[in-house]
């Protein structure tokens, strides 16, 4: 998993947690609302049962305030209380019907309320017809009495039983809460510490970004130091090969010239002899000038011929003796290959011949499955210090030979490695055979 992906798994599992910590905080503000719906609820019913048991003590008054005086306004207060009565049980019958315990407890009530209030009625009845002196009223008091008992009973275990309800809902509640509270907590930290791990992932990340754009940067830098080196190297290359042609190829020409001139004018065969050597070293002096620019036996025969004709001519031309260590087995390499290493084999003597001052030089080519390394040592004095430590840093304060081999060989995918000791300097091109790194390059490239 990458830095960039571990972020991203990092602030979704953060967000993840956060909207967790949102639903618990949700849920949990229901149950304390469900939890303070209950308290009024349970208010409720105690208030209504008190009402009840009011307004049937009213009911009691006033029918004993009737049997005692006569008076109507007695029956009217009566009566209200009744009306009163029958609908405090009604919403009382409301409010408990979500408990089927208190919902039986209110039954009996209602029936005990009933039973009262027909006591009450009858006890009103026997007072209009015999008036105060009827022994029956008597017999009504004790017969209401029970009544009156259960009826207090039973509010009492409603009242009771509301409660105990009430206490278990709040210490769920409460429990609920803490645990709420715990779940926040954690998840709040865990939120904290996976946004800290997304904010040092990210900060790495840039870091790396950075780094890498200051690497691009400082390439950048390089290639228009090695592109304006490169133009100064081709504009002397242009000079030294019209030098060359100016002063070989164009002086043997010149002597065809005259010789065919005179040979013309005097019928000397001597100068058509001449005219002939003369050409003879034109027709060489081109070869070789064009085998320098790029040898044919590179595309006919392949690296190692190509090779071994090139040390050839640099030994005989430098006078430093090339020991040749290259595999007879080799065959063809891709092209790409073997340009790029024919180019480092050429910067790599030239070289040796303008700055080393070695009088002996190695060149060997070793072959493996997966990749090819061609080494070539010198016995000189070692190339110079400031010169290595500009090319280790990948800056732009060293030679431009050196700086394109590098960049010839980060094109196919391979390195190039520096050596140095007070014996000589070592020199190698590693290119990967597997890796099609450079297979999409041109010769134009070159």
């Amino acid at each position: 998993m990458s830095a960039r992906e571990r972020a991203q798994w990092a602030f979704a599992s953060a967000l993840l947690l956060l909207f967790l910590s949102g639903l618990a905080t949700y849920f949990a503000t229901r149950r304390l609302l469900e939890s303070e719906r209950w308290v009024i609820h349970t208010h409720e019913v105690v208030g209504v049962i008190g009402d009840i048991d009011s307004a049937i003590s009213r009911a009691g008054r006033a029918r004993s305030g009737y049997t005692v005086t006569g008076s109507d306004d007695f029956i009217s207060q009566f009566e209200s209380a009744i009306a009163e009565i029958t609908g405090l049980l009604r919403n009382l019958r409301k409010l408990t019907q979500d408990n089927p315990q208190q919902e039986e407890l209110c039954s009996r009530l209602e029936d005990l309320a009933a039973r009262r209030i027909a006591l009450h009625r009858e006890s009103i009845q026997f007072y209009k017809e015999s008036g105060g002196n009827d022994p029956r009223q008597e017999a009504l008091i004790r017969q209401s009495l029970p009544i009156s008992s259960e009826i207090s009973s039973v509010m009492r275990r409603m009242r009771v039983e509301e409660q105990s309800l009430l206490a278990t809902r709040e210490a769920a509640s409460r429990r609920l809460l803490i645990l709420t509270v715990i779940t926040l907590t954690i998840s709040f930290i865990l939120a904290l510490e996976l946004f800290a791990v997304h904010y040092r992932l990210l900060s790495a990340e840039l870091t790396a970004r950075e780094a890498a754009e200051r690497t691009v940067r400082e390439s950048e830098e390089s290639l228009r130091h090695l592109t304006r080196r490169l133009l100064q190297l081709q504009d002397a290359e242009r000079r030294k090969f019209s030098r060359e042609l100016h002063d070989s190829l164009g002086q043997y020409l010149a002597g065809v010239k005259m010789n065919l001139e005179m040979f013309r004018m005097r019928g000397n065969d001597s100068c058509l002899g001449e005219a002939v050597q003369l050409l003879d070293h034109a027709m060489a002096e081109t070869r070789t000038i064009s085998h320098l620019l790029h040898p044919p036996l590179l595309d006919d025969a392949g690296f190692n011929s190509a090779a071994r004709w090139y040390l050839e001519g640099f030994a005989q031309r430098s006078g430093i003796e090339v020991k040749i260590d290259l595999h007879e087995d080799v065959g063809r390499l891709p092209r790409p290959v073997e340009l790029g290493l024919f180019r480092v084999l050429q910067e790599s003597l030239t070289n040796i011949h303008r700055h080393s001052g070695s009088s002996a030089a190695e060149v060997k080519l070793d072959l493996m499955p997966d990749r090819v390394t061609l080494s070539v040592r010198d016995y000189g004095k070692g190339i110079a210090r400031e010169v290595l430590s500009g090319f280790e840093a990948k800056g732009t304060n060293f030679g431009v030979g050196l700086a394109g081999m590098r960049e010839r060989m980060q094109d196919l995918g391979g390195e190039l490695g520096i050596e140095r000791s007070e014996s000589g300097t070592l020199i190698s091109a590693t290119i990967p055979l597997a890796s099609d790194a450079g297979a999409n390059l041109t010769p134009a490239a070159d």
